[in-house]
């Protein structure tokens, strides 16, 4: 959700930060916005509604020298998205330009007070009030830009992350975060300002995760300068990038989300690698291991998460309730820290997110530990929000996933938890030893099966082709597979704009069979396991009333096989181990029907990657 990058050094800006604003076009935008300062000190702003090639051809006959600038891909919030609601916004006497992710709450009271003192407002956009706030503060208090962001964040009541650029001081940006994330990238006599580290690891591997109510001083020949919102300076912490430049890159595929499906072999080796040993019957979180009195101790989990990683989460609740019997609930974030739910101090909670900066989940996080409850973390961005505000917890190694609709990452959530739920077990002596082994032998296994379901890719594509132009679409499954068609109802409905269900398969009767006819696709986990003769009841149900089956099976089926239109035959594994597997062929066909129907199916229409704001 939105996109910010700047630069300032020696280098021209312009094309450093158009490539970083299209590293960023995965996070969702409606429009992009770029501002620089050239050297005979003139401020050139342009921006455009729609796509950063909008934006590219709209500037390419305009003055674009400069050594210093910002750029913006907007994800509206206040305001239509058109050109003037765009990012950067200027302030008052077009000195400031201004580009800011987040939501200023208390907008429209500092604006009031703004206008009273002679101010006036192009935009509907909350940004635009805080542009304003700044240099109305800079021109009273006679002061250096910095000093006037501080104060005016003192003011503001909200999320952000904003960049600050001064057309009469051409040789610094000030750029500050709360509630939305940004790194810093620290070059040779250079720096590079980011919403995370896609746009700048081409550059530097050097960088600052700016914490919370942190502001930092970029200018140009000297160190970098961090205060907090206190005027108190904070020593920078460095650290190294662990991305490559070609984990960001398409690498041959025609899109980055059949580029990360076909990943997911080695996503999931490398979540467990280092972390499973079957032979000597080890598992070893280390991010956990500190907590593991707690989970021997713990009287009930609660996982917090939002969308697909919320969906692993309830994966989780029947791994964890089966193999360490303990009580487990389910939250979407965004409910649960609404609610005024019921912690006690003897819970853990596990907050799930591939980003680590799902606002919602965040909010969760705080209130969880609030309460006294361990709160641990599951994401796959290294130094991201969620990472330091946990108590612990553990890294998925997906890589970075560019795709807005996640599927390595889901599949990583769930190895990761897979192995938590196995540890929980062995600590709490809720397992037998021969069961826990062979359960971690299936997990090794995991990876190999997924490389066997990835070559029924060319069949995938010919039933997708059947289906591309249904208008509706319901998935079935029981037990741990309910999850798993939830899962493939919305990685279809995401990115082909399908609308399509997910429900326990039992509960078909209570409302959804009533859809069903002959032109409906009826998507059906059915492996073989304790649920499978109820599942093949439920495909009857629905091949009675005309429904087209289209069932995922268990290698060698027979008994499906005799019921369904078409099936899906999927590697033998235990029962718990199923979602790992059979998610990955509904991503399959979810990906070539929607590029069937002309769908961009990285970029969906209104979705972000990352959603950070309410």
């Amino acid at each position: 959700m939105c996109g910010i990058v700047g630069y300032i050094g020696k280098r021209q800006a312009y094309p450093i930060i158009i490539k970083g604003l299209q590293r960023l076009e995965y996070r969702g935008y409606d429009s992009a916005g770029i501002a620089l300062i050239n050297a005979k000190g003139d401020l050139n702003v342009f921006k455009r509604k729609g796509k950063v090639t909008e934006l590219i051809e709209f500037s390419k006959d305009l003055e674009k020298e400069g050594t210093i600038g910002i750029g913006h891909t907007r994800w509206a919030t206040h305001g239509e998205p058109n050109d003037v609601n765009s990012h950067p916004h200027y302030s008052q006497t077009k000195n400031l330009v201004l580009i800011h992710n987040g939501i200023i709450e208390n907008y429209s009271s500092i604006k009031e007070g703004l206008i009273k003192r002679g101010h006036q407002f192009l935009s509907q956009t909350d940004t635009e009030v805080l542009a304003h706030l700044i240099e109305d503060i800079q021109i009273h208090e006679k002061c250096k830009l910095s000093v006037a962001v501080i104060a005016a964040l003192n003011q503001v009541i909200g999320a952000y992350a904003i960049v600050v650029m001064d057309k009469n001081d051409p040789d610094v940006l000030v750029a500050a975060k709360k509630g939305s994330p940004m790194v810093i990238g620290i070059g040779d006599d250079d720096y590079f300002i980011a919403s995370d580290a896609s746009p700048i690891v081409e550059y530097t591997k050097n960088v600052v995760y700016l914490e919370e109510e942190e502001v930092a001083i970029l200018r140009r020949g000297e160190k970098l300068k961090i205060k907090n919102l206190k005027d108190k300076e904070i020593t920078p912490y460095v650290q190294k990038l662990t991305i490559e430049l070609e984990s960001i890159e398409k690498g041959g595929y025609a899109h980055f989300m059949l580029k990360e499906i076909y990943e997911q072999p080695r996503s999931v080796l490398d979540s467990m690698r280092g972390r499973l040993n079957p032979a000597k019957g080890e598992i070893k979180l280390g991010g956990v291991e500190d907590h593991i009195k707690k989970f021997e101790k713990a009287k009930r989990i609660i996982f917090v998460a939002c969308g697909t990683s919320w969906h692993a989460g309830l994966v989780a609740e029947y791994l964890f309730e089966e193999l360490a019997r303990i009580p487990v609930e389910v939250e979407y974030a965004s409910e649960f820290r609404y609610r005024n739910p019921i912690i006690y101090a003897e819970d853990i909670v596990i907050a799930i997110s591939q980003s680590g900066e799902t606002a919602d989940t965040l909010a969760a996080i705080a209130m969880a530990k609030s309460k006294g409850a361990t709160v641990l973390g599951i994401c796959n961005v290294v130094g991201s929000s969620i990472a330091r505000a946990t108590d612990g917890g553990s890294y998925t190694h997906a890589g970075p996933e560019i795709g807005v609709a996640s599927t390595k990452a889901f599949t990583a959530q769930v190895t990761v938890l897979t192995l938590m739920a196995l540890e929980m077990a062995k600590v709490r002596g809720t397992l037998s030893e021969s069961r826990f082994r062979q359960l971690l032998y299936e997990v090794e296994a995991v990876p190999t099966k997924i490389e066997e379901v990835l070559k029924l890719n060319d069949k995938l594509k010919e039933i997708a082709y059947t289906y591309k132009d249904s208008t509706n679409a319901l998935y079935l499954g029981r037990g741990v597979s309910f999850p798993v068609a939830l899962e493939g109802a919305l990685k279809l409905k995401e990115i082909s704009y399908i609308h399509a269900e997910g429900y326990p398969a039992a509960e078909m009767k209570h409302g959804p069979i009533a859809l069903i006819d002959e032109e409906m696709p009826v998507f059906v986990i059915a492996t073989k396991g304790a649920n499978y003769e109820k599942v093949v009841s439920n495909i009857q149900e629905v091949k009675a009333r005309k429904g087209k089956i289209i069932a995922v099976v268990t290698s060698g089926d027979k008994e499906v096989k005799e019921l369904a239109d078409i099936c899906i035959e999927i590697p033998e594994t235990d029962e718990l181990l199923v979602p790992l597997i059979a998610v990955v062929p509904l991503q399959l066909l979810s990906y070539h029907i929607a590029v069937m129907r002309g769908c961009n199916v990285d970029q969906p229409r209104n979705l972000a990657k990352s959603v950070t704001v309410e």
